[in-house]
């Protein structure tokens, strides 16, 4: 097998080869060799090349297509070379890439950068495990409350969106970390995120619930809504008004992550709008449940989630009249 490219200059001269994109994307979507027309869905001999065109021909449907088609990049005039290069900076930049920076870098304008950002954290989102796929325990919950700070709001802003203390007015984002017991591959924590509506009992239960088996340890601090977590799990609580660590018991482990979440809201990309935090947060989990691979084992496990990954303009700014949310 050919060596493969394990840093950003190295990525970027090997994929500057549209025959290699195009080699790379077949290996990904049709891992046996036999390409399928997405049309007929004939395969085999009955799918030809146009080699001046680098398009793929059905001979018996008379479709043309391209190996993007059925990914994240499908109809994208931008060539593969580009989205490439954008893939290894989104899942290699610790804080994340800002889509000014990946304009420069790829000489696109702004809105492309944005919108092709978009296209790969929907390929990054860890959401959709398998419903047996939970976490064994010992494992931590906990909520962060993103939002701008009132001190950093101009008055009339502050007095217009801020209603209330603490997290009130803010989105909820809440995490489950499954702890690590090495530094192995397969034994680092992972994490889950969701943004949820609200903090109380009746939501946080049922994410535990459904990323933890019945019957594992459960850390949390002492909020109130996780008290009927006891009823299906081991749960113990520690204090933070008292203590921040309790033995085995604390929840270090999110507030890791949610340091790295903030540093990327904060320090990258500024201003987030509420109904586009998901993916982010998505961004940011994926990187972090991956962080023991080198740059080419998160790219290529990126790439591994595009295909059937689709996500257009209009659904992405379906809710763009919703404004926006300064992170600071």
């Amino acid at each position: 097998m050919e060596e493969m490219p394990q840093t950003l200059m190295e990525a970027v001269r090997y994929f500057a080869d549209i025959d290699l994109c195009n080699a790379y994307m077949q290996r990904i979507k049709w891992p046996d060799g036999k390409i399928v027309c997405p049309k007929c869905g004939a395969t085999g001999d009955r799918i030809g090349e146009i080699a001046t065109r680098r398009m793929l021909r059905c001979k018996d449907c008379r479709c043309q297509f391209s190996h993007k088609v059925g990914t994240l990049s499908e109809s994208s005039p931008l060539a593969l070379d580009k989205w490439f290069v954008a893939v290894w900076c989104v899942a290699n930049h610790k804080n994340g890439i800002s889509s000014h920076e990946l304009a420069r870098a790829l000489g696109v304008r702004q809105p492309s950068a944005w919108f092709m950002l978009h296209r790969i954290r929907e390929a990054m989102r860890c959401d959709d495990f398998r419903h047996d796929d939970k976490f064994d325990g010992p494992a931590e919950a906990d909520a962060t409350y993103v939002g701008g700070k009132a001190a950093n709001m101009h008055k009339a802003k502050r007095e217009k969106r801020i209603t209330g203390r603490g997290g009130v007015d803010k989105t909820i984002v809440h995490g489950i970390l499954q702890r690590g017991t090495g530094e192995d591959a397969e034994q680092i924590s992972q994490v889950r995120c969701a943004v949820v509506g609200s903090d109380d009992e009746q939501r946080l239960l049922p994410e535990i619930r459904r990323n933890v088996r019945y019957g594992a340890p459960v850390y949390t601090d002492a909020t109130r809504s996780y008290v009927g977590l006891a009823l299906t799990h081991i749960h113990a609580a520690v204090d933070h008004s008292r203590e921040y660590v309790s033995g085995n018991v604390h929840t270090n482990g999110l507030e890791n992550f949610w340091s790295l979440l903030t540093r990327a809201l904060g320090g990258t990309y500024v201003a987030v709008a509420p109904f586009h935090l998901i993916r982010y947060v998505q961004e940011q989990a994926f990187r972090f449940n991956q962080r023991v691979k080198n740059d080419w084992g998160r790219f290529h496990a990126v790439m591994s989630n595009i295909v059937g990954k689709r996500l257009t303009y209009r659904v992405l700014t379906a809710q763009g009249d919703a404004g926006f949310m300064g992170i600071q």
